[in-house]
């Protein structure tokens, strides 16, 4: 964008709009295939209703997580080297580190990096009180680009901790990408603990993505609320209707917006044309085997060194050591 849009020039000139954010709407709708990052969901109403969709009794991927947390904590405490820094990435609510922080003693911090600053700082203080011994640094920012640590842990051994299967949500190469630069944020030696989803039946995958109750729905349609909220749309969430669906031959869930009927939609004065059942993707969720997983790492510049799963086989989480550091 070279000069601001009429609509929102003094909201861009005094920094309340997120020129990023106005660009990525703006270039994803623009698409001949439209589509949004699926990194935009995560303001505070969207991470209250992810937290919603982990206690579905169709989103498996949670439960079953904590569980392989609970049972495997201390072999996972034990891969960690002493003084460590622990840096979640893309942290949200701290509901799984809290599982892992009672078989780490020996961490010098913990440190949630996520984009939604709010949430951020509101978990981080109530982790601080329930764990009062423990050094909390909350950064607010993307994990997905380059990051400020304080000062005095800039040279502290790190770990990483990326629970959720988040990796699923980017493209197989984008993921190895992500992977290479948290080597390169980590250090040579780091250990990163990873949770990864697994290949499984398809009506079990359609499920968990598209509850009875509406909450997936809701988590997708916020993003629509949200842009017309901070970039001044007009969207009709009443003219939208969520789909998700598990494609066997990409392996992979898809998210999509389903325009219910054709349609004209303004985002900061610029029109978007919406034909009748055109589809805007908000994201994926790519599913692994544990073979495909480890060479995906491999890849990336991590040694794979331990993998647990629940008895059925629906979620893994991975131990990997950083081998090769990648430059960019």
């Amino acid at each position: 964008m070279n000069a601001p849009l009429p609509h929102l020039a003094p909201a861009l000139r005094d920094g309340s709009v997120d020129r990023s954010f106005l660009q990525d709407v703006l270039g994803g709708l623009g698409a001949p295939r439209k589509h949004l990052s699926a990194k935009y969901f995560y303001d505070r109403r969207g991470s209250e209703l992810f937290e919603a969709i982990t206690r579905l009794p169709e989103y498996y991927p949670t439960r079953t997580e904590l569980a392989i947390l609970d049972r495997y904590g201390p072999e996972i405490g034990a891969g960690l080297a002493p003084g460590s820094a622990l840096v979640e990435f893309g942290s949200g609510s701290t509901a799984k580190v809290r599982r892992l922080l009672p078989h780490l003693s020996d961490l010098s911090a913990y440190v949630p990096v996520d984009v939604s600053e709010e949430f951020l700082r509101s978990e981080a203080e109530e982790l601080g009180r329930d764990f009062p011994h423990l050094r909390v640094e909350p950064v607010a920012a993307d994990f997905t680009k380059p990051f400020a640590f304080p000062d005095d842990l800039r040279d502290a051994p790190k770990a990483g901790f990326f629970p959720g299967s988040t990796l699923g949500n980017f493209e197989p190469e984008l993921a190895a990408g992500l992977l290479a630069s948290f080597a390169r944020t980590l250090g040579s030696g780091a250990t990163l603990i990873v949770g990864i989803d697994l290949v499984k039946d398809k009506a079990v995958l359609d499920a968990a993505y598209d509850d009875a109750a509406g909450v997936t729905a809701a988590f997708n349609l916020n993003l629509l609320t949200r842009i017309n909220r901070e970039l001044g749309a007009d969207f009709d969430l009443d003219a939208f209707a969520h789909q998700a669906f598990f494609d066997e031959n990409l392996g992979r869930i898809e998210m999509h917006l389903v325009s219910r009927r054709s349609q004209l939609v303004t985002v900061a004065g610029v029109p978007f044309h919406f034909g009748s059942g055109e589809t805007i993707h908000t994201e994926n969720s790519y599913k692994y085997t544990v073979p495909g997983f480890r060479a995906l790492a491999r890849g990336a510049g991590w040694e794979h060194a331990r993998v647990w799963t629940d008895p059925d086989g629906l979620f893994s989480v991975h131990a990997l050591t950083a081998s090769t550091i990648r430059r960019q």
